[in-house]
């Protein structure tokens, strides 16, 4: 709804917000907020989830839920309800997913308490005190009321809106479905539904995450607003029959009895309500035959019995509505290449076809076109710079300048801008919205939202951009937790180095092997990190934005923002990190450092000690260590000093060894010092646990073999 009807809306809503203030005791409870105040912390907004059965509430609730919710039943009922923070903009909210309803008229047991809570919350009422149960819910009653709606069956879902509209707080309907009501041929116009109704109206696809954004920007600004429903009374004769009855329930005691909205109260006695005729008999004995007297004058009035009457009245009245803003048209009306590419990402099976697709377009840049990139610079930088061989110390510091400027091109030329460019390119065409949303169920599982599938995606690539690109778009533990994942997923230097080893000498299952224990490590590590930072973040509200093609200035503006900065962190680390080791290997150090990680070398590895330098040396980059290998055993036939158990325990090493230095580097800046030394712990230590464990594992199997 656009901001002009929005103020129209609120505008319209004045006097009858003014008269609910006056004569709802209910209304006190809530004072109005101002209109800049920030719903966080304790002042967070609360939001009560509201709809029929197969309406598509749960699904809402999941979709926009933390990886933390905290689950529930209703007091006295086996009802269970879901509560989860979200985060709207810079407002937070709880958000409550009650069980499903029909509807507020009748009410028994279960369902009755859910009523209650939309009520009264945590605050009983005057007429429940005598009631031995704890209240329904252990938070307070709901600000805005959201409505979640199936659009393809509109008609019997607005009976249900029509009660909501009658509880005194504001109240949103979200029609979802909106796609298979168009391929049903039913178009709704919601300005006019929202019009009459007095309430926002917004169309949603839940399942596909289009309008949820909007949704609930707008909840926050109708509670801000006060906006109220606009009165929805019985048709006239009705109302004239039940004017006796309204007029004797008029009274301040029964108000501040209740504390509902006395239109809530006459037809709940009206009908007859079984649970309000009980409270009457408990508190007002005296005003129940005078309630009776009424009914019944008031039934003689009409055609059928009141309760039928009011029933099929309600009936009309959702009709009438369904009718005013409904028309049939064709099916499938307004569909275009648009509907297809979200049938593509968006679908709950399907979707997962584009993210590999996606995916696969990533490791194609990797493997193809930076390949190419990294051939036609870095490659030719070593093979220029490889006759220089220096001898003297002050050559020697050249030299190793030279290098760390030269590993300084091969990460940014070749992977870091294409792979960046690429990411820029799918976030601004909306793509990676998408792809964030369809697995952000997935990605729950270890305590994170869908978006960092993203920076995985990335960190396929370089591991660099990939952290730059967590910190900006997360914080607190969900910034900590992706990071520290990120820097398990394989990059194109140590994919570089599996396919050139494990290709060879362990074929192509081997190297799958290899990758799919990347996955299941990342995964394990993911659930073992969200137990140890249990306290997770807010639910996200994702955005679907439309699709849109991006200029070439904005994606090389944005790519140049995303890379410039960490240029500055990573250079002078790589270029001192390389003097450092080349100073080691220049005094003689060779030997020293091969001695020293002879424990994780010949002892934990069962690897050859001269291979203590390439894992040194490989924090530089990792695909120096390639050549350092070849160096140490002074041969390219690897097979010659290493058989397949060592050749497979040490690539599993390298890929969950540290990084690079240019990694750490970028990790000091966006993490602090404290937890990039954590990462380092973490990564070593768990290069040693899962490498010795698969060394053992392979060395039993080769053992039973013989």
């Amino acid at each position: 709804m656009d901001a002009i009807f929005y103020a129209n809306l609120a505008t319209s809503c004045a006097s009858s917000c003014d008269n609910k203030q006056m004569n709802n005791p209910l209304s006190q409870e809530i004072p109005a907020p101002d209109s800049n105040t920030l719903f966080r912390g304790d002042n967070r907004l609360r939001i009560a989830l509201v709809g029929m059965p197969n309406s598509g509430k749960s699904t809402l609730f999941d979709a926009v839920s933390s990886t933390s919710i905290q689950t529930g039943e209703l007091t006295g009922t086996d009802r269970a309800y879901g509560e989860s923070i979200i985060q709207i903009g810079f407002d937070e909210a709880s958000l409550i997913d009650l069980p499903s309803i029909h509807s507020l008229q009748h009410l028994q047991d279960d369902d009755l308490v859910a009523l209650k809570y939309l009520l009264w919350g945590d605050k009983r009422p005057p007429v429940s005190i005598h009631e031995s149960t704890e209240p329904p819910a252990p938070f307070a009653p709901p600000e805005v009321i959201i409505q979640v709606a199936d659009a393809t069956s509109l008609e019997r879902h607005l009976e249900l809106t029509l009660e909501l509209c009658q509880l005194g707080r504001p109240v949103i309907l979200a029609l979802n479905m909106m796609d298979e009501a168009r391929h049903k041929g039913l178009h709704i116009n919601t300005n006019t539904l929202s019009k009459r109704l007095g309430i926002p109206v917004m169309p949603i696809v839940a399942l596909r995450g289009h309008g949820i954004s909007a949704l609930f920007a707008t909840a926050t600004k109708a509670v801000r607003a006060q906006a109220c429903p606009l009165p929805q009374p019985p048709s006239p004769h009705i109302r004239n029959s039940l004017k006796p009855l309204t007029d004797a329930l008029n009274r301040a005691d029964l108000h501040e009895a209740f504390r509902i909205p006395p239109a809530f109260l006459v037809m709940q006695l009206a009908t007859n309500s079984r649970y309000f005729q009980q409270e009457m008999q408990q508190h007002f004995p005296e005003l129940l035959p005078e309630i009776e007297r009424l009914r019944s004058e008031a039934a003689e009035t009409l055609p059928r019995p009141l309760a039928q009457e009011l029933h099929a009245d309600s009936h009309y009245q959702a009709a009438s509505l369904f009718e005013a803003a409904t028309r049939l048209g064709a099916p499938h009306e307004g569909s275009g290449w648009r509907y297809w590419l979200d049938e593509l990402f968006l679908h709950p099976q399907w979707g997962l076809l584009g993210s590999l697709a996606v995916f696969a377009s990533v490791l194609f840049v990797v493997f193809e076109v930076s390949s190419w990139l990294d051939s036609m610079t870095a490659a030719r930088l070593i093979d220029w710079a490889a006759a220089w061989q220096p001898t003297s110390l002050a050559g020697t510091v050249g030299r190793a300048v030279l290098d760390g400027l030269i590993g300084l091109v091969g990460i940014v030329i070749p992977f870091m801008l294409p792979l960046v460019l690429l990411l820029v390119f799918l976030e601004e065409t909306g793509i990676m919205h998408r792809i964030a949303f369809v697995v952000d169920r997935g990605f729950h599982r270890i305590g994170l939202h869908g978006e960092v599938a993203v920076q995985m995606l990335l960190g396929l690539g370089c591991n660099v951009p990939a952290i730059s690109a967590a910190a900006k778009s997360n914080s607190g533990r969900e910034q900590l937790i992706a990071s520290l994942l990120i820097t398990f997923v394989p990059c194109s230097a140590r994919s570089a180095i599996i396919l050139a080893l494990g290709g060879k000498y362990l074929g192509g299952l081997g190297v799958f092997a290899i990758f799919m224990l990347s996955i299941i490590v990342i995964a394990v590590m993911g659930n073992l990190l969200t137990r140890l930072y249990p306290h997770s973040g807010p639910g996200q509200v994702q955005e679907i934005p439309p699709y849109a093609l991006p200029a070439w200035q904005t994606l090389l503006h944005k790519t140049w923002a995303q890379t410039s900065d960490i240029l500055t962190i990573v250079t002078p680390l790589l270029v001192g990190g390389s003097v450092v080791l080349a100073l080691l290997s220049y005094m003689g150090a060779d030997s020293i450092i091969n001695t020293l990680f002879t424990p994780i070398t010949g002892w934990w590895l069962g690897l050859p000690i001269v291979l203590g330098v390439p894992i040194l040396f490989g924090i530089l980059r990792k695909e120096l260590s390639l050549l350092m290998i070849y160096q140490a055993l002074g041969t390219f036939d690897v097979s010659a000093h290493l058989d397949w158990v060592q050749i497979t325990t040490f690539l599993i090493f390298l890929t969950f060894y540290i990084p690079c230095i240019a990694t750490f580097a970028v990790m000091l800046k966006t993490l602090g010092r404290k937890k990039a030394w954590f990462s380092v712990a973490l990564s070593i230590s768990t290069a040693l646990l899962v490498s010795g464990v698969v060394r053992l594992l392979l060395e039993s199997i080769r053992y039973f073999q013989v």
